[in-house]
């Protein structure tokens, strides 16, 4: 076990000493050996422990009646004590030795683990030194790139400058070429606008002259169709006022001749209104009068119908003289009038029982008989002739009441 500790440390000076860079296969072999190395003492030195064991350490006691004495025993119990001490330190130097190799084994893996930290950091370490180189190759590139770039566009400046020139001067060529073609478009367009100005002004004049010989000739034909318009409204005017005129003298006429219609049937009805008082007048006299002439033949009932005869055609005569029949009445109208009269001959009601199909011939009739009341001759009748005269009827007919 000294010897194998020995060459895992000679080794690992070695290779502290002899360090020099390298990749991750080489620390990775380094640790699978090791671990194969350890594997392998670990077995070999098994066995051997097993061999140097003794095949039993069991004692058998058993109980002998010998005849030894006592000094025999004592001797016998000190051999037994001494051989149960040389066991005693034959296992402590087995344990002792195990733990020595555990021991080992703990520090080889101890060492082993170490060798694989040291080549993980120095693994570690080439990384970031290559990293770092690599960054710094990378930033040398860059640096060189910008540069190249910083050229570059040094370099597109001048030429876009160069170029801006170029097209500057070629522009400025152009609008002095553009102005010259301008100026000349500029004078052909001044005289064709001066040859079309010239044009228009001689078109203007022209269709000047045309419109004012056009309005003179309008305002001649304006002036004689106002002037027949003017005659025609004159001469319509003229026949308005004549019409006017004539129609005002036939309101006129007409208003005088109703006015004077009106008079003479005012005049007419207050003639008719008072030959019906005045006949109405006769009529009761001579109805007084008849009665009182005939009054014995009244009292005589033979003579009755002769009174009711004479009643009746007294009351036919005052109303035919208060009938005042209108004015343009047919001669073929006919109209029946229900008289009903009171005890004493005052008149109750006058109905038209059939009309003429004139209302004012239908009215006149009623007004006629309305005029001519009261009756008071009925009271003189005998009293089976007053009952039978109380109601009757009259036909109007012009010129006839029947």
């Amino acid at each position: 076990m000294s010897s194998l500790r020995e060459r895992l440390t000679r080794r690992k000076r070695t290779a502290s000493a002899g360090y020099r860079p390298v990749g991750y296969a080489m620390p990775t072999l380094l640790a699978v050996g090791l671990h194969l190395l350890v594997l392998i003492i670990s077995v070999i030195s098994l066995p051997l422990r097993q061999a140097d064991e003794p095949e039993s350490t069991s004692i058998v006691q058993a109980t002998l009646v010998s005849t030894e004495t006592t000094t025999d025993q004592a001797q016998r119990a000190e051999e037994a004590r001494a051989r149960a001490a040389a066991r005693q330190a034959e296992e402590e130097a087995r344990q002792a030795e195990e733990a020595e190799e555990e021991q080992a084994r703990a520090e080889a893996e101890r060492e082993a683990a170490e060798a694989e930290q040291q080549a993980a950091r120095e693994a570690e370490e080439r990384q970031r030194q290559e990293e770092r180189q690599a960054a710094e190759a990378d930033a040398q590139r860059r640096a060189e790139e910008a540069e190249r770039l910083a050229q570059q566009r040094e370099e597109q400046e001048a030429e876009r400058q160069a170029e801006a020139q170029r097209r500057a001067e070629e522009e400025a060529r152009q609008q002095q070429e553009a102005e010259q073609q301008r100026q000349r478009e500029a004078e052909e367009q001044r005289q064709r606008e001066a040859e079309e100005q010239r044009q228009r002004e001689a078109e203007e004049q022209r269709q000047r002259e045309a419109e004012e010989q056009r309005q003179r000739e309008a305002e001649e034909q304006r002036q004689r169709e106002a002037e027949e318009q003017r005659q025609r409204e004159a001469e319509e005017q003229r026949q308005r006022e004549a019409e006017e005129q004539r129609q005002r003298e036939a309101e006129e006429q007409r208003q005088r001749e109703a006015e004077e219609q009106r008079q003479r049937e005012a005049e007419e009805q207050r003639r008719r209104e008072e030959e019906a008082r005045r006949a109405a007048e006769a009529a009761s006299e001579g109805l007084d009068r008849a009665i009182e002439g005939e009054s014995e033949a009244v009292a005589n009932a033979q003579q009755a119908q002769e009174a009711a005869n004479s009643f009746i055609n007294l009351v036919r005569r005052a109303v035919e003289q208060a009938w005042v029949i209108p004015p343009g009445a047919s001669g073929q109208l006919s109209a029946n009038v229900q008289v009903q009269l009171g005890p004493s001959g005052e008149l109750f009601g006058a109905t038209i029982t059939q009309s003429s199909g004139d209302s004012a011939f239908d009215r006149s009739a009623l007004q006629a008989v309305e005029v001519a009341a009261p009756f008071g001759e009925l009271r003189q009748l005998p009293p089976m002739a007053q009952r039978d005269f109380r109601q009757f009827n009259l036909r109007f007919s012009p010129g006839d009441v029947r």
